[in-house]
């Protein structure tokens, strides 16, 4: 998996049971299996840290991302963003930085902004955002552009399974085009919610399946992988 995605938004990522979460995951990626000509150069794993913290004034996400070869991290990546948000309602301002690098190039500074709408059920165990955003990327061609992002999760069968993930469609020209589409759902079976097994022991095994189009000059793929994930 080489997650060097622009995603965003308040729950990105988020397969959580509480309000406030970290997480440290492990992607062994099936890409360069199932692409032995286009992507025989795709790292096997990758770790993903991630944290999201809300306080009175919105939340804070972040993430970071680093791919490992057989010499080491050869690319990182990571994202923070911010939801401001200073009276009650499903409506919240959103900041956002991405940036990154890999072995071959360097990923241009991009600065995003926009409003997203939020929903979650009562008891917290289904929801999602939309998030619209104008688009600075850093010395790009063309810096000015667009995004739009979705982000969903839910949980089933009283938390043992959780399905989340996110959708980016933004504009930047590639040697394909001039728009780029990322979308990474990802499911999750939590062993603490398994009879039997302690309630503490909060690790979760699953998958993601990257698919991808027109992203970091390629064409369309699906990439999934094989996943554990401890959450803190």
């Amino acid at each position: 998996m080489k997650r060097v995605i622009l995603t965003s938004l308040l729950s990105l990522f988020i397969c959580y049971s509480a309000l406030s979460a970290q997480n440290i995951q492990l992607h062994y990626d099936l890409g360069r299996t199932l692409y032995r000509d286009d992507l025989s150069g795709r790292p096997r794993l990758t770790t993903t840290v991630e944290t999201f913290h809300p306080d009175g004034w919105g939340s804070t996400f972040f993430f970071a991302d680093m791919d490992y070869t057989g010499n080491g991290v050869v690319s990182a990546y990571w994202e923070i963003a911010r939801e401001l948000q200073f009276r009650k309602g499903p409506f919240s301002a959103h900041v956002e930085y991405n940036g990154g690098l890999a072995k071959e190039f360097s990923f241009n500074n991009a600065y995003l902004i926009g409003p997203t709408y939020t929903y979650n059920n009562a008891s917290f165990s289904r929801g999602f955002t939309l998030t619209a955003m104008y688009k600075y990327i850093q010395k790009h061609a063309s810096p000015n552009s667009f995004q739009l992002t979705g982000t969903w999760y839910a949980d089933f069968r009283k938390g043992l399974y959780s399905f989340c993930g996110f959708a980016d469609w933004w504009r930047e020209k590639t040697p394909y085009g001039t728009t780029i589409f990322v979308t990474e759902p990802q499911f999750w079976v939590n062993l603490n919610k398994v009879k039997g097994i302690n309630g503490k022991f909060n690790l979760s095994v699953g998958t993601e399946w990257e698919i991808s189009n027109d992203f970091a000059g390629d064409g369309l793929y699906f990439n999934p992988t094989l996943a554990l994930k401890w959450t803190l």
